[in-house]
Formats: structure tokens, C-alpha cells, sequence
């Protein structure tokens, strides 16, 4: 698995931490951006995680800011994304079964890292369901 992982400033540490985690799994990763604390701009990195999982380099995406909403509404914005914000386990896994969603969006400054972890793992680990939700899928693009 090969996923692609970006954000901002408020989500830089979570990202340094959800790096080590994928990689302990045996799972690669190419980070976007940031590389520092310093305050910047997502969609700068938002765009470019949301690309390159849209061209299929990365299987996923995992995008990272304060709130979770600003690097979500950002990559969307992509033909074939279907990024979501979680906040919950729960809503992780439906995200994947109902939506096939390909990026995951956290709100650093909302969860824990240990549940931003756990969402994470969800996320990758859950299957699309297809069936009935195919057609809806099939509907989101413009």
C-alpha cells in the first residue's frame, strides 16, 4: 500500500506520528508537506496529495489540518477524489464501506492522536462495499 500525506501547521505533528506508525506497518508513504511548524498554507499541500492520489500514484490520501475542513473542501475540489472528514471511528469505516472515499481528512486540533491513529487504520483496513452504493459513487462527479 502506498499512501500520500499532507496538511498544514496544525497538523504537521500528527502527520510526523501517523509517518512512523505506516511505516512500522510495513506501509509507504510520500509526505506533501508540511515540513516544519511554521505556519503556511494547506491548500498548497492539499491540492498536491489530491492529485497525486486522483493520477493513482498513491492509493490514499491522509490529509491533516486544525479543523480538518479547509484541506477536505480542498481536495474535493479534484475530479475522482471523495475526501472526508472524520471524527470518529465510525464514521472512518462508512466513509470507505458506503462512500469508497480515498482520502481521510482529521481535525488535529479535535481528536486525539491515539483516535486519529485508530481512525487511520480503520480507514485503510475497511473495504467498499459497492452494490447499491456504486451508482451513488458513480453520481459525485460533475
Amino acid at each position: 500500500m502506498n499512501i500520500a500525506l499532507g496538511g498544514d501547521h496544525a497538523g504537521f505533528e500528527y502527520k510526523q506520528k501517523l509517518i512512523q506508525f505506516l511505516h512500522s506497518k510495513g506501509i509507504q508513504t510520500n509526505d506533501f508537506g508540511p515540513f516544519s511548524l511554521d505556519s503556511c498554507d494547506y491548500p498548497d499541500f492539499a491540492h498536491q496529495v489530491a492529485a497525486s492520489v486522483a493520477n493513482h500514484e498513491y492509493e490514499f490520501g491522509i490529509l491533516i489540518c486544525g479543523s480538518g475542513n479547509g484541506v477536505c473542501f480542498t481536495a474535493n475540489k479534484h475530479p475522482d477524489i471523495r475526501a472526508t472528514l472524520c471524527w470518529n471511528t465510525e464514521l472512518a469505516a462508512l466513509a470507505r464501506q458506503h462512500n469508497n472515499a480515498n482520502i481521510i481528512c482529521i481535525p488535529a486540533r479535535f481528536v486525539s492522536f491515539d483516535l486519529a491513529q485508530e481512525m487511520v487504520e480503520v480507514f485503510l483496513s475497511t473495504a467498499f462495499e459497492g452494490g447499491r452504493h456504486q451508482k451513488r459513487v458513480e453520481k459525485v462527479n460533475l
